[in-house]
């Protein structure tokens, strides 16, 4: 599953939602195991972002199954903590576990794609992967995180580290 993708979203079926589409923003990848975490913005059949939150986010499971996220992971780990609507095609987004960092919906080149600031540099995301450490009956700890995508303009590959606790 790549960015750029456009398809129905899994939990829309039934002819109420025929002409909704999503295309692939970008997804998280864990060390954990490889299922991943997709972001995906919803489109109208005239491929205008539907409503004023488009964003959703849902699991693809490592045999294709896809689920929404529980609760928790919604409010602490991988859901969206706020959306808005700040010009025609364009929001500003914020996830739960990255909250200072804010990524912009936008079209560009004629698709939608999720912009923001990795290594200093403005850049379209790609991927996120976080490495964390699981031990029994204990939360499990983000080690780092990584931000991958390209730079706006060059389209160089630019990645970022980051350490919670130190930015």
């Amino acid at each position: 599953m790549h960015a750029g993708n456009l398809r129905k979203p899994f939990w829309m079926n039934g002819s109420q939602t025929r002409d909704i589409k999503a295309v692939y923003l970008f997804f998280i990848e864990r060390n954990k195991n490889k299922s991943i975490v997709q972001y995906a913005l919803c489109l109208t059949e005239n491929k205008d972002p539907l409503g004023s939150s488009p964003v959703t986010v849902y699991w693809v499971l490592q045999d294709g199954r896809r689920e929404r996220l529980n609760p928790v992971e919604k409010e602490y780990a991988y859901g969206i903590a706020s959306q808005e609507e700040i010009a025609k095609d364009k929001f500003r987004v914020h996830l739960a576990a990255l909250k200072n960092r804010e990524i912009i919906v936008e079209k560009i080149g004629g698709s939608f794609k999720a912009v923001l600031s990795i290594h200093g540099k403005e850049s379209t995301l790609e991927k996120v992967y976080v490495q964390s450490k699981e031990e029994l009956l204990v939360e499990p700890k983000v080690l780092y995180v990584d931000l991958f995508g390209r730079t706006i303009g060059t389209n160089l590959s630019v990645r970022e580290r980051i350490i919670p606790g130190y930015g």
